[in-house]
């Protein structure tokens, strides 16, 4: 088998295609994600601890700042300036717990949809183990 016939089998499994759906749907959903925590919770946390606090701006400076750079974190990044960047980091972290959590409760759900199989029925007993049953209660008599 040549190798772009293996290929071409291999990409035409189901579970192949699944996970390229999965994959594009998940960056989509990614998307979503990063708007909710940036535009609805964020915004609310600030407004809870009583101002315009915006956690991707906390940093903590570890060189030197050029002259002439302006002190907020995207003029600090473009200039490369060395920085610990916990906010942004608390930001991403938010976003991957509440993208965990929906998650979660999608399995969950799908998990709860799906009809269980019934138990099978018990298979008849093979002769022998029938002639078995009926020696020992026999002997039990």
């Amino acid at each position: 088998m040549s190798m772009v016939q293996e290929f071409k089998e291999f990409a035409m499994k189901g579970n192949v295609m699944d996970l390229a759906v999965g994959v594009i749907i998940g960056g989509a959903f990614g998307k979503i994600v990063d708007s909710i925590v940036g535009d609805l919770i964020m915004p609310f946390i600030a407004w809870t601890m009583g101002g315009k606090l915006d956690f991707s701006g906390m940093f903590v400076l570890l060189g030197k700042v050029p002259e002439g750079t302006a002190t907020t974190y995207d003029a600090l990044k473009k200039a490369q300036v060395p920085m610990f960047a916990y906010g942004n980091f608390i930001t991403i972290l938010i976003n991957f717990i509440i993208l965990a959590f929906i998650i979660f409760i999608m399995v969950k759900q799908v998990n709860r949809l799906r009809k269980e199989e019934p138990p099978a029925a018990p298979a008849e007993p093979a002769e022998d183990v029938l002639l078995l049953r009926e020696i020992r209660d026999s002997l039990k008599k």
